[in-house]
């Protein structure tokens, strides 16, 4: 128990959930993600804070995570001193990700934000699914 204590001491318990799964139950020194604002950091010892997650591509740094790199969207982040949960509603490996199925949603994201015409809320909608289709087509060419 001890050396086990020792050996995550200073890593970050990192945990990525969706509806249908455990994406990622790992350790990491370093979390890179995509709030709603922009990207963050989160490291060992950070301050507590709950973000809105945006559409983009999740880091993984050090730690047993092997650097690993996925795709999320929509959701919350929970940052803890000692943890990092990710609560996704869309959550992919990068090696999950369909590249032309993302081309295909980019898309049919552009011809709605074309016809959005006057209506704010779907034009809202259609340049949010820009957005998640635009990362998801980077995350992929990332791999």
């Amino acid at each position: 128990m001890a050396d086990e204590q020792t050996s995550t001491q200073g890593l970050l318990a990192v945990r990525v959930v969706t509806p249908d799964r455990i994406l990622v139950d790992a350790t990491a020194d370093a979390v890179e993600l995509p709030a709603r604002s922009g990207y963050m950091e989160a490291l060992y010892g950070a301050a507590p804070l709950l973000a809105e997650l945006g559409a983009g591509e999740v880091r993984l740094h050090g730690g047993n995570s092997g650097n690993a790199k996925f795709f999320v969207a929509s959701g919350f982040a929970e940052i803890l001193p000692q943890r990092v949960t990710l609560l996704a509603e869309t959550a992919l490996k990068t090696d999950e990700i369909d590249p032309g199925a993302a081309k295909t949603e980019l898309e049919a994201a552009q011809q709605d934000w074309n016809s959005a015409g006057d209506d704010a809320e779907k034009y809202s909608y259609a340049q949010g699914e820009i957005r998640t289709a635009e990362e998801k087509i980077s995350a992929a060419a990332d791999r």
